[in-house]
Parts: C-alpha cells; structure tokens; sequence
C-alpha cells in the first residue's frame, strides 16, 4: 500500500465528528445531509460528497462509542436522511401550492412526514453499518456496503422511490454517465459510496493515524477512471437518426395553476393545438405532446379528434398523455394514459400507465383517508387503475421516403425513474417517449432532476429518449445520455429534430442489475465471513 499520511484538517474533523453525541451529533448529520443534496442537478457538486460521507464514517464512530451503538447510529443516519430528503425532495412542496384552498393545510405535515420517512432507510443503514463496525479502513467498505442496500430498498420497496441515488450525482459530465452501460445508476451509486467515504481510511476509528490506506486514493480515482470509460466510449460525432423519423415536441407551457380554469381552456388548447401547423416548415412524423396535456378525455371529445386529424400533415402522427376510461366488471376505472392518434382523427394505439405516484395518482388507504378530509394532491376522489405494465408499440411507416415502422416505449413521467424497468421484456423498442408534467414543481429543482434521471436511462438502455414536458424541461436525448436540444423551464415553443439511432443492446440492457448483485454479494459474503474471522477490536476505545 502506498503511503499517505492525513492532514491535521482531517484528524481534527475526525476527532470533532466523532466526539459528537445527542442532538449535536443529530445536527452535524442533518448538515452534513442536506449538503449532500448539492451533489444532485442542477449542481452536481459532486466533491461535497467526500466531505459529507467521510464526515458520516466519522460520525458512525462515535456512535459505536455509545452506550446504545445501533441506537445512536440510527440517530445519526435518521438525521442525515432528513437533511438529504428535505433539501433534495422541497420541490414537492409546490404540488400543495396548485390547490391551496385543499391542500395547503397538508404542506407542514408533508414536509415532516416525506423526508422523515425516507430518512428511515438512512437509519438503517448507519445501524447495520455499526454492527458491523471496525476501526480500520473496513469500516469505509462496510458503510458503502449498508448505505447502498438501503438505497437499492428505497428505490424497490413500497412502490420505490429511486430518486436523488448518489450515482446519479455523475450526470455532471456525458464521460461520467458512461459506466451506468454496464453496471446501471446502482453499481454507480456503490462505487460512488466507496470511493467518496473513502478518505476516512486515513484516521482510525480511535483517532489514530493510518498513512498505509490506499483505499483513500478511490475519490481521486474514480472520477478519472470514470471520465476515462466515458470519453473512450462516447463518439465525438453526433449519433445518426432514424431513417424516416422527424419530430415535433410541443412545450406549451401551462402552469398547473392554469390547466383546468374554464376561461384559459382555448388557449391552452390552442397552445397545443396551433404548434402541429407545419406553416412552411418542413413536415414531421411524429408530434409529441405531455402527459395529460389536453385538460378532458380526448378520446370521447370527436371534435377535438377531428381538430388534430386536419391539423396533422399527411400520414403524421400524434403521441399524447391523456386520461381515458373503461368500464370493467360494472365499474369505471380511469387511466393516466398514453395515445397515438393519427391523419384522420382516431386513436390507433394506446398505453395505461402502470406505476403509479401514490398520493398523487392514487390514495393508499384511500377510505380512511378520505374519511379524515386527505384527498390526492391531483384532486378528487378515487384513483387511477395501474396498467399491465411497460410495453413497445409499433406505429405503421409514415409517409416520408425510406420510413419504416418504428418501435418506442412509451413512459409517462415517474415511470422513467425506475432503472431497469423502462423496456418490455423480449420487446426491445427503438427508442423511449417520456411524457410527463414536471409544471407541478414549479421553478424548483425537480424538473433538473427529471431531466437527469431520464439522461441516465438512455445511457443504460442505449436508446434514446423523446421527452415532451408540459412547462419543460422538454428534450431530445442521445443513447450516449447527450441532449441533442431542449427547451428551457418555463418557455413555450417546439423542438424540430430526429430520433438518434440505438446502439446495440448495452451491458445493462442485457444482464441489467447482475454485476451490481455480484458486488454486493461478494460484499456481503466478506463482511459476514469477517465478522467472525477478523481480530477483535477489544480494547480499542472505539470499541
């Protein structure tokens, strides 16, 4: 191992953080959380993570001090949880903002509640963390270890929420993104916690110096190594388009504030409506609309049907988000869905979307909350019906010379979040469509965030992705995570361009979480296996 001896600043932070216990302890966590927030979009400061996890080994020292180690080292990753939620996670509050005559009374509660819960996985991870805590540079493996499976929970379980993971804090370059082909945003986010709490292998948990960490060397490493796949992978010609493809994506820019009042329905509708005239410009293939974008059923409106079908150029089509309903086994069920509709005014294809935002889209527990006066964030009673699942849909060849039929998975807004299940099985599509209508976070962080997510996606995939928002941010986005053009939050206008052509299928699109597993497999089996085989720590006062 090379030598490589800690800097007073880092045995004083050490000696600091690790002293700490009670509410002092919980404060220095919660900061340390909610600057780690920084390292998401629209920042990416992702070198504040060497501060703030190294800072959280630190503080799990002291926490095994105690006379309740899990106790308090649930405390402290509670606290930090809460920190990185709250600050990462406030753009939720603007969706209680739409409807305040219904919803405001709910936003302290939301702002205590959102955070606090996820802040629970945080929790665990620093508890299952000190149990199996030792006072060398292990202990940096074993953190990244527990806070990874704790991540990788939080995206899967209760219906996941896999937003603001660590890996996604390398978005801040194309080259960066690179390595999510293989091993996916939860093989970026382990090395990400590695390589960053690594640091805090120079200082034992004791306070001791410990020059000898080559471990250390990973936060400098992995930037490079990963700005290294990444330029060697990523071409530095622009991708070709599919042959016969040309679309036209639609920002109308509605606030959500404005959607549904009677006096602005023409012209929200004419901000839809108006941009699918060609008025000299070359003609399109494909117009692409947000999610939910007109504010009724357009499949039981025949005269706005009819509107689109003359507004089209001939053999266009129109891709929307648009609620529908069936009637299944004597009830209605309503549908966050997507539709093709063509030249002629009628709907050829059509998607249900299939995981749901619950409280947004659907009311868990729904009786008894309503009972107490909870309604969706959405408005009304009831909720949406899930669909069957992602699925590829294939359009007939349009009218342009060399056209052929195309194959694209429809997403509609959270749905892209979720990596690793934004593709059919055994249906590969040539390209992602993501409608969504980020308009109810206002002028905040999310829609960066959005934006970033659905970046990563097409890294991992190797497809590119269409994204219409309905205030923006609205995007064309290459297999290699590169935006080809976009429009800006809160503008109105079109985007004119091609799909890029996909790449073969990547690592990830093939074996998808496999190399992630094995890691952590491997991690779990070295860990578990040393627990009973490394030297005691007795007598060390860390212990």
């Amino acid at each position: 191992m090379a030598s490589f001896a800690p800097t007073p600043f880092l045995l004083s932070a050490q000696s600091v953080l690790a002293a700490l216990s009670g509410w002092r302890a919980g404060l220095a966590a919660f900061v340390l959380g909610a600057f780690s927030a920084l390292a998401m979009a629209p920042f990416y400061v992702f070198p504040i993570l060497i501060l703030t996890l190294s800072g959280s080994v630190w503080l799990l020292d002291g926490a095994v001090r105690q006379r309740r180690p899990l106790r308090a080292a649930a405390w402290r990753g509670w606290a930090f949880g809460f920190g990185y939620c709250a600050f990462g996670f406030y753009w939720i509050g603007y969706s209680f903002l739409v409807q305040p005559e219904a919803h405001l009374w709910l936003l302290p509660f939301a702002a205590a509640t959102f955070p606090g819960g996820l802040a629970l996985f945080f929790a665990a991870a620093f508890a299952l963390s000190a149990w199996f805590w030792r006072c060398d540079w292990r202990r940096v493996l074993i953190f990244a270890f527990a806070l990874s499976a704790t991540e990788w929970l939080r995206g899967n379980i209760f219906t996941g929420l896999p937003w603001n993971l660590f890996g996604y804090t390398w978005g801040v370059s194309v080259e960066t993104m690179q390595f999510a082909s293989i091993a996916g945003v939860y093989g970026l986010t382990f090395a990400t916690l590695i390589a960053f709490a690594a640091p805090a292998a120079l200082v034992r948990a004791n306070g001791a110096v410990q020059p000898r960490a080559l471990l250390a060397w990973g936060a400098i490493a992995l930037p490079v190594l990963l700005f290294t796949f990444g330029w060697l992978r990523v071409p530095s010609k622009p991708q070709a388009g599919i042959a016969g493809i040309a679309l036209r994506v639609v920002q109308p820019d509605v606030p959500q504030t404005e959607k549904w009042k009677s006096e602005l329905a023409q012209r929200n509708w004419q901000r839809l409506i108006e941009p699918l005239a060609l008025n000299g410009q070359a003609p399109y293939t494909h117009a692409v609309w947000p999610e939910a974008a007109p504010p009724f059923i357009l499949s039981e409106h025949a005269d706005a049907l009819r509107m689109i079908g003359i507004a089209l150029p001939r053999g266009a089509v129109l891709m929307t988000g648009s609620v529908f309903r069936e009637r299944r086994d004597g009830d209605t069920q309503f549908f966050n869905g997507f539709h093709a509709v063509n030249d002629q005014g009628s709907v050829i294809a059509s998607y249900a979307k299939s995981h749901l935002v619950p409280f947004g889209e659907y009311l868990p527990f729904g009786s008894l909350l309503e009972s107490l006066g909870i309604t969706k964030i959405t408005g009304g009673k009831g909720g949406y019906t899930s669909g069957p699942g992602v699925r590829s849909l294939t359009l007939p060849p349009s009218f342009l010379k060399g056209a052929q039929k195309t194959t694209f998975g429809p997403l509609i807004c959270y749905e892209i979040v979720f990596s690793g299940n934004v593709v059919e099985p055994g249906n590969r599509p040539d390209w992602l469509v993501n409608l969504t209508d980020d308009s109810w976070f206002g002028p905040s962080t999310g829609p960066y965030q959005h934006l970033g997510i659905s970046r990563m996606r097409a890294v991992e995939e190797g497809l590119s992705v269409v994204r219409a928002a309905n205030t923006g941010i609205s995007a064309i986005i290459d297999p290699y995570g590169r935006v080809v053009a976009s429009l800006p939050l809160g503008t109105q206008g079109v985007i004119d361009g091609g799909v890029p052509t996909p790449l073969h299928p990547t690592g990830y699109a093939r074996w998808g979480n496999v190399l992630y597993a094995f890691a952590m497999a491997a991690m779990a089996v070295w860990i578990g296996w040393g627990r009973r085989r490394w030297p005691s720590d007795a007598g060390d006062p860390n212990r």
